[in-house]
C-alpha cells in the first residue's frame, strides 16, 4: 500500500481552512476544505473522506489540486466542451455567403434554409454538422429564423392585384 500524499501547502492552517469553508458560497469546495482541514488535524484519510462524503481516492485527487493551486484548485472548473466545428474565419465566410444570398439559377432556391447551408458547409469546409448546429451558428452571427414567405423573383405585383377578391361594401 502506498503512503498518503502529503499536503505541502502550508499557507493556511486547519482553522483557517475551516474559516474559508464557512465564507465559501460554493458548497462542494467548502466540503473539500473541511476534508483537508480534518487531514491537517491528523484524522486518517479514510475517515476524513467519509465524513465529507467522498472516497479516499477522491480526497487524494483534491489534495493534489490543493497543493498545486491552493483554494482555487478546490473549485470545480468548467469543462472545455467540444471545440466549435467552424473556425472564426470560416464563420465569417459563412456570414458573407448568407448575406450574398443564393443564386436561384445555380442553387435552385430563393432563400437559404438551414438544410441548404448544411450542405454548403459540408461542400465548402468539409465539416459535417447537424441542422440545428447550423442554426446556432447563424444565431451567433446575428441571423434569425425567417418568418415570412419570400417573394418569388418572377412575381408581378400588378397581376396579383387583379386576382384579389373585391367584395362589395355593405
Amino acid at each position: 500500500m502506498s503512503s498518503a500524499i502529503a499536503i505541502t501547502r502550508t499557507d493556511l492552517s486547519a482553522c483557517e481552512l475551516r474559516a474559508a469553508s464557512a465564507r465559501s458560497s460554493n458548497g462542494a469546495a467548502a466540503r473539500r476544505m473541511l476534508a483537508l482541514a480534518l487531514v491537517l488535524e491528523g484524522v486518517d484519510r479514510e475517515r476524513a473522506a467519509q465524513t465529507c462524503g467522498m472516497q479516499r481516492k477522491t480526497l487524494r485527487d483534491w489534495v493534489h489540486r490543493y497543493n498545486a493551486h491552493g483554494l482555487d484548485g478546490l473549485i470545480n472548473r468548467k469543462a472545455p466542451g467540444v471545440p466549435p466545428g467552424l473556425t472564426s474565419g470560416q464563420r465569417q465566410q459563412l456570414a458573407a455567403h448568407v448575406q450574398a444570398g443564393p443564386d436561384p439559377k445555380k442553387d435552385g432556391i430563393v432563400w437559404w434554409r438551414r438544410v441548404d447551408l448544411q450542405k454548403q458547409i459540408k461542400e465548402r469546409f468539409g465539416v459535417e454538422m447537424h441542422e440545428r448546429t447550423v442554426g446556432k451558428h447563424l444565431a451567433a452571427l446575428g441571423y434569425r429564423k425567417r418568418s415570412v414567405r419570400p417573394q418569388h423573383p418572377k412575381s408581378n405585383p400588378q397581376d396579383q392585384e387583379g386576382f384579389k377578391k373585391t367584395l362589395p361594401t355593405r
